[in-house]
């Protein structure tokens, strides 16, 4: 139901406004990774009666629409290029976080976004954490803000990386100077992952809110027969030759094996058929997960929480963006290992599996992480969070 304002009558008593329907803008800035956490949230506030719109990438356009929301376009758009295989490089990411996102790319979005405010006069900006564009925008429109925590490990975007370019944007459009980089936890701050799994360094703020992405907790996992293998939706054109050499390991196991390589890359790449392999484009994750005995990611913060959701451990092979750091707490919380995905050779990625799989250690690592996510609300209870941030 959409939310009821409190009023008080002329007696001092606490009566009911009628029913109040917002416009909510919901934001992202980079591919479905940053969309995907957004969606439960938007989804439930457009149950809940409020008037939704998600805008970001056009090229995602067809994934909000699925999800039964209205997507507004707005720059930068993301095109996944074929590229070879780089070794992970942390300072490299940082630089395109610095550069791109907090950089040219918040430019752009800024000059899109206020456009759409313009138009549609949003009563909330609900972005994604790296959507440093809409954090100005709200500034600058004098909107509620609120963001959506997209990279699980934390300690990857920090204030001292963005308040160059982000003051300099601030500057650009009149606004004050904001050394502390107060902007980016200014509001609500909510997040789909476990608080344990975050880099004790790099803490989730005072008064940040945990939600469940599902509405139900997801079944269990961990003790099947199934090993999944995933690369994302960006980074799997950014792989070489990971896909061949994990499934060349993996299916000399007693296991069946899923593989996703993602709608930008034909399953014909990856070479011969082999008798327990099946490979995808894409399948639901919540069709494969149940059954899993394992999960062999490149550690995006999508696909960790989707398998600790279901208490699968996991074998990281990170390439580029957050995804070492993800690892590193991976292997530090002991629900998987990970593979340095340039020097990796089959027999690596068969033993790694082998021993995720057949160690009950991981299982029960994993099934204390797939717990803290049960426990946490799942995204309707937080609707009531936002309809609060609201004018009155």
């Amino acid at each position: 139901m959409p939310c009821q304002r409190a009023a008080v009558a002329d007696d001092g008593r606490s009566t009911c406004e009628p029913p109040v329907t917002l416009r909510l803008l919901f934001t992202y800035a980079g591919g479905e990774g940053h969309l995907q956490p957004l969606l439960p949230l938007a989804c439930a506030a457009a149950a809940a009666g409020h008037d939704v719109a998600v805008s970001g990438a056009a090229a995602l356009a067809p994934v909000v629409r699925a999800a039964g929301l209205r997507h507004l376009p707005s720059g930068p758009d993301v095109a996944p290029k074929r590229v070879p295989l780089r070794a992970a490089d942390m300072e490299r990411e940082r630089r395109v976080l610095h550069d791109s996102f907090a950089g040219a790319g918040a430019r752009e979005r800024v000059r899109d976004l206020v456009a759409i405010c313009g138009s549609r006069r949003p009563d909330v900006i609900v972005r994604d954490e790296t959507d440093f564009g809409a954090a100005v925008v709200a500034e600058l429109v004098n909107v509620r803000p609120a963001s959506v925590v997209v990279l699980a490990a934390g300690s990857f975007s920090t204030p001292e990386l963005v308040a160059e370019p982000l003051n300099r944007l601030r500057a650009e459009h009149g606004l004050a100077p904001d050394p502390d980089m107060e902007m980016l936890t200014r509001g609500l701050v909510l997040s789909p992952f476990p608080p344990s799994f975050r880099d004790p360094a790099d803490p989730l703020p005072a008064g940040a809110r945990t939600f469940r992405m599902s509405d139900t907790a997801p079944a269990v996992g961990g003790a099947g027969s199934l090993v999944y293998v995933t690369l994302g939706t960006i980074f799997n054109t950014e792989s070489g030759d990971v896909f061949k050499r994990a499934l060349d390991g993996v299916s000399r196991l007693p296991l069946d094996v899923v593989a996703t390589v993602g709608r930008t890359m034909d399953p014909a790449e990856l070479g011969p058929e082999r008798g327990n392999v099946r490979v995808e484009r894409y399948v639901p994750q919540a069709e494969l997960l149940p059954h899993c005995a394992a999960v062999v990611s490149h550690a995006g913060s999508g696909s960790v929480l989707g398998a600790l959701e279901h208490g699968v451990p996991l074998v990281c092979v990170p390439i580029g963006a957050d995804q070492p750091l993800n690892a590193a707490r991976c292997t530090a919380l002991g629900v998987g290992l990970a593979l340095d995905a340039i020097a990796f050779t089959p027999d690596d990625a068969r033993r790694a599996v082998s021993e995720v799989v057949g160690g009950a250690r991981y299982r029960e690592a994993a099934a204390r992480l797939r717990a803290e996510i049960a426990a946490q609300p799942p995204a309707r209870e937080l609707v009531a969070l936002l309809e609060r941030l609201a004018p009155g």
